[in-house]
This record gives C-alpha cells, structure tokens and sequence, in this order.
C-alpha cells in the first residue's frame, strides 16, 4: 500500500510569509530523489529551489506559476511506495491515504515557528523506513520506477549546517517528533565526532602535547576582506544611527509591479533604487576622502555595491552607473552579477571602483547590524529582515511589515543631520513608494 505525503512550502529563513511560484521543475507522474528541487520560488528577498525532503512519484501540485503561496501551504504530494491513481493537475487535491488536513505539531523547528495559523503548520510523519523498521514489513516497490526513502528532515537551514560540518544526516539520530532532525541533533552530532577525536588522540598517546589551535591563512576573498574591513576600522571615523520603517506598501507596489508578463523585479533593485534617488538628494554620502590632500572628494556618479555572500565568502559586486538605471535595469543587472559571484566568475572590475554599499543581511534572518563601511567609500546601508510586527498606522495598532534600516557614514564627510536626512528619506521611500515619483 502506498503511502502519500504532503510537503508544504517551508519558512525559507527570511522572516516573510509568503513565496510566489516561479517556475515548477517536476511535473505530476515524475518520480523525485530525496532533496531534488521541485519548485523555484521568489520571496521578498530572494529567489530560491526548494528541495522536497521525500523521494517517491508526484502525484499532485498546487499552485500556478506565478501565484503567491503562504508558508505552509500544500506544493505537492508524493506517493512512497507502489503506485497510487494521479490526479490531474490542477484539481485542487492531493488524493489517497495521508491527504487529510494536517495539524500543527507545536514544536520549535529550526527555520519553523509554533504561533502560525494551525491551517499554515506542518504534519510530521515518521519516513518509510523507519515504519518499516518498526513493523518489520518489507519496503514496498514501484514497477519500473525507483523511488527513494525520505530522510527526517525537513528544513534547508539544518541541511546546510550539516554540510558545512562534514555530516551525514543519515547517521544523525533525529529528536524531533517521530525522528524529525532538528538543529540541535546536528550540533550534537558534530560536538560528539569532535570529542571522539580529541579522545582518540588522548588516549594514542597520553605523554603527546595538547593538539595545536587551527590556523587558517588569511589568503584569497578572506584575506582581501580582512585587510579592507581592517583598514575600514583603523582609518575611518565611523557612526552608525538606525530606524524602523513599515514596508507594507513597499512591498505591495513589487507586487504590483511584478503582476504582468513584464520582467520581474527583485526587492533588492527596488532598494537599490531607493539608495540612488537618496544620493542624489545627499551627495555628501556618494564621497571618499583623500587623506594625503586633505580633501572630501564628491563623486559624480553612483557605483552602486551590494553584498553578496558566496561559498568563497563574502564579496561586493558593482552596478556600474547605477543613478542611470531603473528598477528593471537594475535588478537584471544585480541579478547577474549575483550569478557571476557564486559562480566565481566576477572579473576585478566588477568587484572594484563602488562609492556606496548596499547591505541585505536579512536574508541571514537578522534585525540590525552595525556594518562596517566597505573602504574608501563614505556610507552604507544596512538592511534587515522584513518581518509582520505590530505598528501603529493612523492611531490604530495594527500588524505590518517592519524592517530596520542602519546607515554606517563616515563623520569626516558629514554630520549627524545630513546622514539622518538620508536615512529618513529612505525609510519614507520604503513606508511610501510614491516618494520615487518626485525623482523620476
């Protein structure tokens, strides 16, 4: 007998709620592998596959390309073991035996919160092969197809923390509710095989000195990082000042805009955007200073940097003559410099000559930051998550989309009031989008 399980779209780890649906990758009657992409969708933040922890036949999807789905609505259903009747698509069901509406476990997940709608949690069910370990049946089989066993765990955030620490999630005992693996199982797992190895070497030779501290050259993107954000430190005399800003309506417009066939644009175009419309209002902060003249050199032109965080590390590519792009225009071309550095295929001019940074550490889950300017230039800005909070909205509370917004500035080139007039006109930007109106 098969057994049909239901994979809902995950909180991706960028404090937003909802994701729309960009382009399908497996169609109903494909068979999957454990963690193989299944969809592309685009947050606020980012575009993104999600993998589906399950390997079996697609028996059902949900959702359109282009419709916006909420954190834990129904993406597909996938049959684990012999073949089970597939739906047509489209038809709103996912059909056979586990397609009852799900229920809120009320644990805390990693990447999964517990004060969702009960209709938007995740059903837990323990994977096949631990059923079948359990009952002592053979694993089921479909003719002609293979379909592979699921592994307990669902969120990317605990698959990417295994990874980088060399682990093999299928020799990870998972705490969770029916074996779900959760982030501290890895952890676990890693502090276990770290003590068993300093064990080993205590007791190959208890005479041996104590292992020596790892040392990693600071060589390549780490060492050209350190040496500029140590110099950033030691020459520049830095102040950081922040505020909250509702992005309700920032982010309704990037629906509105995104609604049609036109080409899509990304949140952090929209912010770009927002970033040159304030220089131009406050030049001061498009600047460098030439410390041997003793001068304050404003530059005439916008070279607009944005972090980007690579299996590399951390680098900055540069939208050339940024002030002369529009949203679209930018937001293609951020989007293929961001494909060039995780490709590592940037060229040194495409990482060199910025006058101001653009920071979205959001996407890492954080409210705030205090960044540190990319030397030589004058200022950046910080971005974080965008998350519902409460707010007051005309003398009424009510749930918005709040996000904090810092600027780091250099205080050789300007003072308190003209780096706050920045920052303000940028939050009033992000709280009322029509402000761009004036500028274009």
């Amino acid at each position: 007998m098969a057994v049909v399980r239901e994979f809902r779209l995950p909180d991706l780890g960028e404090g937003l709620t909802e994701a729309e649906v960009v382009r399908w990758l497996v169609k109903v009657g494909d068979v999957v592998a454990v963690d193989q992409p299944v969809v592309e969708v685009e947050t606020a933040k980012a575009m993104v596959e999600v993998p589906c922890p399950y390997g079996g036949v697609v028996t059902a999807r949900f959702g359109e390309e282009g419709a916006e789905l909420p954190v834990g609505a129904p993406l597909l259903t996938v049959a684990v073991g012999e073949p089970v009747p597939v739906r047509p698509e489209g038809d709103g069901h996912t059909g056979g035996a586990g397609s009852s509406a799900p229920e809120g476990s009320g644990n805390v997940l990693v990447g999964y919160g517990t004060q969702a709608p009960a209709a938007r949690r995740r059903r837990l069910r323990a994977p096949v092969g631990d059923r079948q370990r359990a009952t002592g049946d053979a694993a089921p089989e479909v003719p002609g197809r293979t379909a592979p066993v699921a592994r307990a765990v669902i969120s990317p955030l605990v698959r990417r923390i295994a990874r980088e620490r060399g682990l093999d999630l299928a020799q990870v005992r998972g705490s969770g509710p029916e074996g779900l693996i959760l982030r501290a199982d890895v952890e676990r797992a890693a502090a276990e095989r770290r003590d068993g190895r300093e064990a080993a070497l205590r007791s190959a030779d208890t005479a041996s000195p104590q292992p020596e501290a790892l040392r990693i050259p600071l060589r390549g993107v780490r060492g050209a990082v350190a040496e500029k954000l140590g110099r950033s430190r030691r020459e520049i005399p830095d102040a950081t000042c922040w505020v909250d800003a509702d992005a309700t309506e920032l982010l309704a417009a990037r629906r509105t805009m995104n609604a049609g066939d036109a080409p899509k644009v990304s949140l952090l175009a929209l912010l770009g955007r927002i970033c040159t419309s304030a220089l131009a209002e406050f030049p001061e902060l498009n600047a460098t200073v030439d410390t041997e003249a003793q001068e304050i050199v404003r530059l005439p032109g916008v070279h607009l940097g944005f972090a980007a965080q690579t299996d590399r590390g951390l680098v900055v590519p540069v939208v050339r003559e940024a002030h002369t792009r529009n949203a679209v225009a930018l937001s293609a071309e951020m989007a293929r410099l961001t494909e060039a550095a995780r490709t590592g295929t940037l060229s040194p001019a495409e990482l060199t000559g910025g006058t101001f940074t653009l920071n979205n550490y959001g996407v890492f889950g954080v409210d705030g930051s205090t960044p540190i300017i990319n030397y030589p230039e004058a200022a950046m800005l910080g971005v974080g998550r965008i998350a519902p909070k409460p707010w007051v909205r005309e003398g009424e509370l009510a749930v918005r989309q709040v996000v904090q917004l810092s600027l780091t500035f250099d205080h050789r080139v300007c003072d308190g009031g003209t780096a706050g007039g920045f920052l303000r006109y940028v939050a009033d930007c992000v709280e009322r989008p029509a402000v761009l109106l004036r500028s274009l």
